[in-house]
């Protein structure tokens, strides 16, 4: 949901309001296996993640064809089914924003939310329409699914109607059809371009801003502040905005899949940080730097949180409606997490953060 810019800027009145009480850290000489990490992350969790994201993508596909040639009920509870596998899968590579991801600005195509739905109907009225657009970019992807297969209508039967063989249910199937290609084909695009970049890509280590390593950690800290903390509760709870906005949540029109997509992001997001038996990432890098307070830090505060998220309601536009407090809570909770990441960790592993800030978190 939000476009990251190449500009390093600090808030000096954050850090020191952070740290202002401490002493500074010695520092330590980094003498850690850059390589060995990014080598690890990338062939255990991104390319797995891809591989899985393209399978389920295709899935999703193969389902709609099949909705959108024969709309009965059974077709469209399974192609719901695969949306909501596929949206899960997706949670896992958002913050991949790394080689053909950042040229096409592919997330964009993919997860925009809140959907403009005027713009949706417009396109399926007219038939005429370019998905390559910018100024489409809310009106595609798993967010105009959502709409798609659950909010063009109040009732199944109504929504079945939507898609029957009539000029009108032509285009609502069309529709549907074409934005299902456009994920697909530019899912191909990145996951083929990361693997054909795979040995390259690992050894781009140097602690610069351009290095593999460093926009790595940024692009994580970027979705885990934006993505997650920001875009999935902070705006629809009225963090940044005069009153609450619960049609801005993720899921909206399914109604009872936000929290599932929230808990997915961040189970994600600790999959990065924490690694495995087989994968060296972040909180070992911090470890290695004799920083395994903050590193155990970081993983109770993501616990804190995930143990708050699950206090919500399923549907976070009704959690937003009748107990905000809890939404609140939530993002709290997340925000805490940007402080140590975004400041400790940076500074911990000499990163410099490469981009804009512009919430005052």
């Amino acid at each position: 949901m939000f476009k990251k810019i190449s500009i390093l800027f600090l808030s000096v009145s954050i850090f020191v309001g952070c740290n202002s009480s401490e002493e500074p850290e010695p520092t330590v000489t980094d003498n850690f296996d850059r390589q060995a990490m990014l080598t690890n992350i990338t062939d255990n969790i991104i390319l797995p993640a891809y591989e899985d994201f393209s399978t389920k993508m295709n899935a999703l596909k193969s389902d709609g064809t099949t909705f959108a040639s024969t709309p009965t009920l059974t077709n469209l509870e399974n192609l719901r089914t695969s949306w909501l596998v596929a949206y899960k899968s997706w949670q896992h590579i958002e913050m991949f924003n790394l080689g053909k991801a950042e040229e096409l600005e592919y997330s964009f195509y993919m997860n925009i939310y809140p959907l403009t739905v005027s713009d949706v109907e417009n396109n399926i009225a007219t038939g005429s329409y370019d998905l390559n657009s910018s100024n489409n970019h809310d009106a595609q992807g798993f967010p105009a699914l959502d709409y798609l297969l659950f909010g063009v209508a109040d009732s199944d039967t109504a929504i079945l109607a939507k898609y029957e063989s009539t000029p009108n249910g032509n285009n609502y199937a069309k529709y549907l059809l074409d934005v299902l290609s456009q994920m697909n084909t530019l899912t191909e695009q990145v996951v083929l371009d990361f693997k054909s970049n795979r040995d390259s890509f690992v050894t781009s280590t140097a602690n610069t801003a351009t290095s593999n390593v460093n926009k790595l950690i940024n692009d994580y800290i970027f979705y885990y502040e934006k993505g997650l903390r920001a875009g999935k509760f902070g705006i629809p709870a009225g963090i940044f905005s005069s009153t609450p906005l619960p049609e801005k949540v993720e899921g909206y029109y399914s109604k009872i899949y936000s929290k599932d997509l929230a808990l997915e992001a961040l189970s994600a997001v600790k999959i990065i940080f924490k690694g495995d038996s087989n994968t060296t990432s972040f909180a070992q890098y911090l470890e290695a730097l004799n920083r395994g307070d903050l590193a155990s830090s970081i993983k109770n505060q993501f616990e804190l949180a995930n143990t708050q998220i699950n206090t919500l309601n399923v549907n976070f536009s009704e959690q937003v409606n009748t107990d905000n407090s809890a939404m609140l809570k939530s993002y709290d909770e997340l925000q805490k997490a940007v402080i140590l990441l975004k400041l400790d960790m940076l500074q911990a592993l000499n990163v410099s953060v490469d981009y804009r800030d512009s919430d005052g978190d």
